[in-house]
């Protein structure tokens, strides 16, 4: 089966969020599985594409209206990644650092979506399947169907993998004239709210959705930043699919990130070797029990309640417990986050930005992960914290709720109800509590390393999807 992942993320090539991680991936496993997967994104300035070897396969221009860019597709020439990659080099759209925040994220994203089928319709043979992931590829699924230059690939199965369904690419229909010619009978399809929505697109076009998590389906149908009642009418089609991670990427026995690498029989001095690297750099006391969040700072991963939780759990267990935080967003919560660092010297440290060896180290040498999400579709940081050995504490939500379990019922974490300041602060306490029984914490640290979060059963589930929609054809 040959099949296409279109995404505007992949690691290690560049990374905002999850969606990243699951397209570095789940084509990797497939591949694996005896299929021929490639996956397209656009040329972003990057350290991987600048650092790599590359070879031009395709030339030609992409319109959007009276706008015309040339673009020329670039293949990966040694496949290091496990599959076929291939970069959309738009110069004038997409030479930039950063993947998104720009004001023509519109016209970068279309022209992408656009120049991608413009490529494909152009090669020998069309693929088995094409699979779209979040907004920024929503549009492909109308357009195989409805515009006339796609004509050949009305007839391809496409699905869309929704990895967060609050981001939606709306914009008005004064610039319907972007699109390639489609018949104006179907202009309906594309309105959603009295504009063009991509995700809705997207969601009513392809012949599959998906979720990255059997909650987060249930949830969306009830709180999906409007899209609710669509998300209910395309039930019959969605399927809630919880992602893996890659295993051989996130793995302590092998990972070149970590200061010392550990596996479950070694578990409690391997971590403790690595806590006590990761408090030298911060100035943390590495027998005080350590607390760490890792991710976006922003009000859906809960990251506005950080400050007061963090104050409040730091003042009442006064120089006994420690507190790292590695993220950026917000700007607010971040002067908010450093604000603390006078006071708390010793006991809490901050890293704001993003680094991916220090999130290996913290995934290693903390004991605590906080993750109290407001929403988190499928959440990947509980699971690469469960493979370390590090207790996630999780708000029970989409994704957390369907892999993190509360140690009171047998399970691999500690799970609070609300996104609350409360709740944080006594998950933390009762953390606290687990971290003085080392017999009960080292059983639940052996419990979370011992949890098959890999990549082949969720390849497998895919490909039961894919086969099912080419069987309609």
């Amino acid at each position: 089966m040959e099949i296409f992942h279109i995404s505007a993320e992949c690691y290690p090539v560049a990374k905002v969020g999850g969606l990243a991680d699951v397209v570095g991936a789940l084509p990797k496993y497939q591949n694996k599985a005896g299929n021929d997967v490639r996956v397209v994104m656009p040329c972003y300035d990057t350290k991987f594409k600048n650092e790599n070897d590359w070879e031009y396969v395709h030339w030609g221009h992409v319109s959007l209206g009276n706008f015309n860019f040339p673009f020329s597709i670039l293949k990966e020439t040694t496949d290091k990644l496990g599959f076929e990659l291939y970069l959309v080099e738009i110069p004038d759209l997409f030479n930039r650092k950063e993947v998104y925040g720009y004001q023509d994220d519109i016209e970068r994203f279309l022209s992408f979506q656009i120049a991608t089928l413009d490529w494909i319709i152009g090669r020998d043979q069309v693929p088995d399947v094409i699979n779209c992931h979040d907004h920024h590829t929503g549009l492909i699924p109308f357009m195989m169907l409805y515009s006339h230059k796609y004509y050949r690939l009305r007839e391809t199965p496409s699905m869309i993998t929704i990895h967060n369904g609050l981001y939606q690419g709306q914009f008005g229909f004064d610039k319907l004239y972007y699109l390639p010619e489609f018949d104006l009978a179907h202009v309906n399809v594309l309105e959603w709210n009295n504009c063009i929505n991509s995700l809705a697109v997207g969601i009513k076009c392809a012949w599959a959705v998906t979720t990255v998590s059997p909650s987060y389906l249930d949830e969306i149908n009830t709180f999906a930043n409007g899209l609710e009642s669509l998300f209910n009418m395309v039930r019959y089609k969605s399927i809630g699919i919880l992602n893996g991670i890659d295993v051989e990427v996130w793995d302590p026995a092998k990972d070149p990130m970590l200061k010392k690498n550990y596996t479950v029989k070694n578990l409690n001095k391997g971590k403790q070797d690595n806590k006590a690297h990761l408090c030298e750099l911060f100035n943390l006391d590495p027998d005080k029990p350590l607390f760490s969040f890792i991710g976006r700072l922003l009000e859906e991963k809960g990251g506005d309640l950080l400050p007061h939780a963090a104050l409040l759990a730091l003042s009442e267990n006064y120089k006994q417990i420690n507190i790292l935080i590695l993220g950026s967003g917000n700007t607010l919560i971040e002067n908010h986050l450093n604000s603390l660092l006078a006071d708390y010297q010793g006991n809490y440290n901050t890293y704001i930005g993003y680094n991916e060896e220090l999130a290996h180290l913290i995934y290693a040498g903390s004991d605590f992960l906080l993750m109290p999400s407001r929403v988190e579709p499928c959440g990947l940081n509980q699971m690469y914290s469960l493979r370390y050995g590090t207790v996630p504490i999780v708000r029970r939500t989409g994704g957390l709720k369907d892999t993190v379990i509360d140690f009171g019922d047998d399970g691999n974490g500690i799970c609070h109800d609300q996104a609350s300041v409360g709740d944080i602060c006594y998950s933390i306490q009762r953390g606290i509590s687990l971290y003085n029984d080392k017999k009960k914490m080292n059983e639940i640290r052996t419990i979370g390393m011992k949890t098959d979060h890999s990549w082949e059963r969720v390849c497998q589930e895919y490909l039961e999807i894919y086969n099912l929609i080419i069987s309609k054809k």
